[in-house]
């Protein structure tokens, strides 16, 4: 699979860890993970949003797995937080998990359907 980023010169630039677009070429298998919330396989719910965050990404990672990829297949992300102020510790433990890699990102403050969650993560993985 042929991947790039795509940063266009007349329209703003990325704001840290992400892409504006990714174009992929040539990809063989295309994966769309659900919005993953932060509970565990057992329905427990972490503390804090750093907690509730590693969890999301703990399952993002199981999914992609299950269907035989890793992170560096993700394309895209979408993350719904319920409060604009876990927008730092949002974006640290990302980068935690994603290291270098600058998929296309959005970052929605949303109502989520559980008021105890603060965030969920939906990806698009490519090979």
């Amino acid at each position: 699979m042929k991947r790039d980023a795509i940063n266009a010169k007349n329209a703003p630039q990325p704001r840290g860890g992400y892409a504006q677009a990714v174009k992929l070429e040539n990809f063989e298998r295309l994966l769309f993970i659900s919005g993953q919330i932060p509970t565990d396989v057992d329905d427990a719910l972490p503390e804090g949003f750093k907690a509730q965050a590693r969890q999301v990404w703990h399952n993002i990672d199981a999914q992609l797995k299950a269907a035989g990829m890793t992170k560096d297949d993700i394309v895209k992300v979408t993350t719904f937080l319920a409060d604009r102020h876990h927008t730092i510790e949002n974006r640290e433990i990302r980068s935690e998990y994603l290291g270098s890699l600058a998929p296309a990102m959005t970052v929605v403050i949303a109502g989520i359907f559980d008021t105890a969650w603060l965030l969920e993560v939906e990806v698009i993985a490519a090979q």
